[in-house]
């Protein structure tokens, strides 16, 4: 295959990314699948180095799909893996030819010209389609000693686990909104860890909200047998596991020593009085995730703010298509929904680029549509459930962090810092005007960490909407790359030449 010009460039191996490069090259497409990761699987069916021996982190039942789904991609002649490889910039399509790094009358692809960076150095590789799978990360929080070492988010201790068979502490207080923190509370249990607390800042369901969850059933029963199974083991295990108690803060000198917690009203406001402390070595955080839209939106791909989905997630029609031609979208950019909803859009997005690439009958793309669009209702309906019950309440987030809690960490910037930034200049209204005068978001992480704090800070302090606010501005290389990677970036581009003609493009 020559991976340099495939018919569809995926952009994550996760579960949208495998679902959808198994099903166009079940239909004779040539896929090319880029990952940062050394194995295909995504954050949820990461796993660790197949050399170091130890329990396999994908052996439960509810990774079942997962792994079949693994072993096929694995297992498909139409499907190449370029793994240790980031993509960092998606430039002209025919009908947004920016002309990044390209003088004029170099040749304009009729697709976009997507640089990546892996172990071969820079390439510009250019796809007849592309897919952007790139996932989600977890909802940052500042509050009073997010800095300290020992605080992670509660994907980051999954990560380490699964992916390295090791523990990020020996007693551990995880608290949020998601029920990760439950997946992941029996996963450390299993593997040893002491699991101090879980803490979970809603209340119990209503009955209004336990009639939705029975509406949700169908078609997730595994999913809903996940969470009673790791419940099981806390219960066994002696976990205790709490509602209504939000994380005030970390405290420790050198390391996290301890989580604060309090019980909270509907409004996630402390009760006063309430306050206990429970000595620990790590901190996990968990109330939802983050799209990773940063090389989309790059792209020109247009996004709108969903909160409950994740905040700013992309525009997209029923077949997954972005706004722009030769892009489709597929997964948590879509609104985090969970791995099997992944799937299922995955899937759809497959098929349609199949029938775009003249690969698919509509005869038989109509056929296979049929029980993808029942598997999309039906994970569909769960995360509608999980967004109504589990969404963090960002007015109670936000009213954790003082004015000494950095925001950006990357430029050490404060809450406070900004406040007087905004007071002393009334008229700022976007989260870009507010970086270029403060540094928040001009970091290694280019605003993954402080961007949903800052956007919230900002609408607290202005009134401003935050749809008006807008995200930072994602711009190439959206994420961080060698200077001289750059450098022969450059060079390459200005000898690229059309995806017809013969031969290698770029290297």
């Amino acid at each position: 295959m020559n991976t340099t010009t495939p018919d569809l460039l995926v952009v994550g191996a996760g579960p949208a990314g495998l679902a959808a490069a198994v099903t166009a090259a079940t239909h004779g497409a040539r896929v090319l699948v880029v990952d940062e990761q050394p194995r295909p699987g995504g954050q949820i069916w990461r796993r660790p180095d197949p050399a170091n021996p130890g329990p396999d982190p994908l052996s439960a039942p509810a990774y079942a799909a997962g792994r079949a789904l693994l072993t096929r991609a694995a297992a498909h002649p139409g499907i190449d893996f370029a793994h240790h490889t980031t993509a960092w910039g998606v430039f002209a399509t025919r009908t947004a030819p920016d002309g990044w790094a390209a003088p004029p009358g170099t040749p304009v692809p009729a697709g976009p010209r997507v640089a990546v960076h892996g172990p071969q150095g820079v390439e510009v590789l250019l796809p007849r389609a592309l897919l952007l799978t790139a996932g989600a990360y977890d909802l940052p929080v500042p509050l009073p000693g997010w800095t300290l070492p020992g605080f992670l988010t509660v994907g980051g201790i999954q990560a380490l686990l699964k992916g390295h068979r090791t523990l990020a502490g020996r007693r551990i207080v995880l608290a949020g909104a998601h029920p990760l923190l439950l997946i992941a509370a029996a996963q450390l249990v299993r593997a040893g860890a002491d699991v101090a607390e879980v803490a979970f800042a809603q209340h119990l369901p209503a009955p209004a909200d336990l009639i939705r969850a029975v509406a949700a059933l169908p078609g997730n029963r595994a999913k809903v047998a996940e969470g009673l199974a790791a419940l099981r083991t806390l219960r066994r295990a002696g976990v205790p596991v709490h509602t209504r108690t939000l994380l005030l803060r970390a405290e420790g000198e050198q390391h996290v020593a301890a989580a604060v917690l309090a019980r909270v009203d509907q409004d996630w406001r402390p009760v006063p009085g309430s306050a206990r402390t429970v000595g620990c070595d790590t901190v996990g955080t968990g109330y939802g995730f983050v799209p990773s839209t940063e090389l989309a939106r790059q792209a020109g791909c247009a996004a709108h703010w969903n909160g409950p989905a994740g905040g700013w997630v992309l525009d997209h029609d029923d077949a997954m298509r972005t706004s722009l031609p030769h892009i489709w979208a597929a997964g948590e950019l879509t609104g985090v929904a969970g791995a099997e909803h992944a799937v299922a859009t995955g899937r759809r997005a497959g098929l349609d680029i199949g029938r775009s690439l003249g690969l698919l009958e509509s005869a038989v793309h109509d056929r296979e549509l049929r029980p993808v669009e029942a598997e999309l209702a039906a994970t569909g309906r769960m995360a509608a459930f999980l967004d109504h019950t589990c969404a963090p309440h960002r007015a109670g987030l936000h009213a954790l962090a003082d004015d000494d809690t950095v925001l950006c960490r990357c430029e050490e910037i404060t809450f406070g810092g900004v406040r007087r930034t905004l007071a002393d200049n009334p008229g700022l209204g976007t989260a870009d005007a507010v970086k270029l005068l403060t540094r928040a978001g001009m970091g290694p992480c280019q605003g993954r960490m402080c961007g949903p704090a800052l956007l919230e800070l900002l609408h607290r302090e202005t009134g401003v909407p935050r749809e008006t606010i807008g995200a930072f501005t994602a711009r190439p290389p959206v994420k961080p790359l060698p200077v001289d990677a750059l450098a022969r970036a450059h060079d390459a581009t200005t000898t690229a030449e059309s995806p017809t003609d013969a031969g290698p493009v770029v290297r």
